[in-house]
């Protein structure tokens, strides 16, 4: 059995916090949830955490900013904004991906933390048969 990635989810909202987690646990995710960007930040410097899914906008440390420091710390994490405020492609953010809140389906979120999670594992290697990797390993 595979290991379980864990997700870091942040909102202040802890309703839609709560539907991100189940949604996410059902589909066999570990879910780290937080209601504010500096406990999200505490929590993601102890590691262990495979994708950042938040809101952006919160009192203090908002999502965009949050996820300013996550990359600071580890660029290939890779990192999700939800936000009601469609326009915040005006704002430069380093996010991957931008979800605007109410807007998609639940399958739709599922399946852009699929994708950047294979993004962060990266390809396969191609099968490469037994009798080559051994004629390899004979020759050096």
């Amino acid at each position: 059995m595979k290991p379980k990635k864990t997700i870091l989810c942040v909102d202040d909202n802890e309703q839609s916090l709560s539907i991100r987690k189940i949604l996410l646990e059902t589909r066999g995710y570990r879910v780290v949830a937080c209601t504010s960007g500096e406990q999200a930040l505490e929590r993601f410097r102890l590691g262990g955490i495979d994708l950042v899914l938040t809101d952006l906008v919160m009192p203090g440390v908002d999502g965009s900013r949050l996820i300013e420091e996550v990359k600071n710390l580890s660029p290939q994490t890779p990192a999700m904004l939800i936000s009601g405020r469609v326009k915040i492609y005006e704002r430069d953010t380093m996010a991957d991906v931008f979800l605007p809140k109410g807007m998609y389906e639940p399958m739709e979120l599922l399946e852009r933390v699929r994708l950047l999670l294979v993004r962060k594992r990266g390809p396969k290697r191609p099968f490469e048969p037994r009798s080559q990797i051994m004629a390899r390993a004979t020759v050096a």
